[in-house]
């Protein structure tokens, strides 16, 4: 376990630079006093790690050393394997270094982890799209990513759904999302932190000036934030309603997920023919409209009423064409 922690904390420093005693306790979550002891055993054997003193100070290795260790164990090795995503790689035009990488990253391991690294490029296969959905053709994510790696200010023309529909923008580019097949622009824009389609961006032109981050920002942080109220915005209105044993079953195939498992969540006792009374977030009427239809003669919508007349009407359309 120590020599673990000893290899994490020399990597820390190699990868990351000067780090203060208590930075690097919170990234090993050890005390203060054994990342003292730990640094003492480091330059015992040998490795080049000194202090610097001061408010600004803490620990730093020597310029220009570096490990060969990478102490990967075998776990850690056949990880590595399971997180390429050769599809986003090649849309940000990354696909040749990412195969190069692994090349390198294949004759840098011992023989027992490089079999076991081809036995799982056989074995496991990741298709981040969607179904039925052909993968977005996003012209400017590469023009977009590169602002975003270099920290470059850029001006965009976007299609956005209110009006008007096509605004021009200077987005100070923070980093992208793949969600789903989507790809996702984070951007500030007049201070505030906003979310961008990629595959709605029309044209791209970068600026030359560049500018600074916003301190302390996390983007995998932000985002899990913002989907979490993108989602509870999405459903704004709700509809009771009551659903069959089949129903309930269905709505894990047939309604978006928020949907159903809202239906789960909220199924009051079944009554004597097995159909229990559920509430459930919708978009809108119209919307509720297309996704309870989906279900058939296995919902019936209780309120709003403006929900269960659209769903009758539909439903007396439907027997003027068949019973003809």
């Amino acid at each position: 376990m120590r020599a673990s922690r000893l290899l994490s904390l020399l990597l820390l420093l190699q990868t990351r630079g000067r780090m203060t005693a208590q930075q690097l306790a919170n990234e090993l979550e050890v005390s203060v006093r054994t990342i003292y002891r730990d640094v003492e055993s480091l330059g015992s054997a040998g490795v080049p790690v000194y202090a610097d003193r001061g408010p600004d100070g803490g620990y730093q290795l020597l310029d220009g050393y570096r490990t060969r260790l990478t102490g990967l164990t075998t776990d850690e090795a056949d990880s590595l394997f399971l997180t390429g995503m050769p599809g986003p790689a090649a849309a940000l035009g990354l696909g040749a270094e990412l195969a190069a990488t692994e090349l390198k990253l294949l004759a840098a391991l011992p023989p027992e982890l490089r079999s076991r690294a081809g036995r799982i490029r056989e074995r496991f296969h990741l298709d981040a799209p969607t179904w039925f959905r052909e993968p977005e053709q996003v012209p400017h994510l590469t023009a977009v990513a590169d602002a975003v790696w270099n920290q470059r200010r850029i001006e965009v023309r976007y299609h956005r759904w209110s009006q008007p529909q096509r605004v021009t923008r200077i987005l100070d580019p923070l980093g992208l999302v793949i969600k789903a097949g989507h790809w996702y622009h984070i951007a500030r824009s007049q201070e505030a932190i906003r979310t961008y389609r990629v595959v709605r961006i029309l044209e791209v032109k970068s600026l030359t000036d560049q500018f600074v981050r916003p301190a302390g920002f996390d983007l995998a942080a932000f985002w899990t934030d913002w989907a979490e109220h993108f989602e509870a915005d999405m459903y704004r209105d709700e509809a009771v309603v009551r659903l069959s044993p089949e129903g309930l079953r269905r709505t894990d195939y047939l309604l978006p997920v928020a949907m159903a498992r809202a239906a789960h969540d909220t199924a009051g006792p079944a009554d004597e023919d097995g159909w229990v009374q559920a509430t459930i977030p919708i978009e809108s009427i119209r919307h509720g409209h297309g996704d309870f239809l989906k279900l058939g003669a296995d919902v019936e919508i209780v309120k709003p009423l403006e929900l269960r007349e659209a769903i009758a009407q539909t439903a007396r359309d439907l027997t003027k064409i068949y019973d003809g």
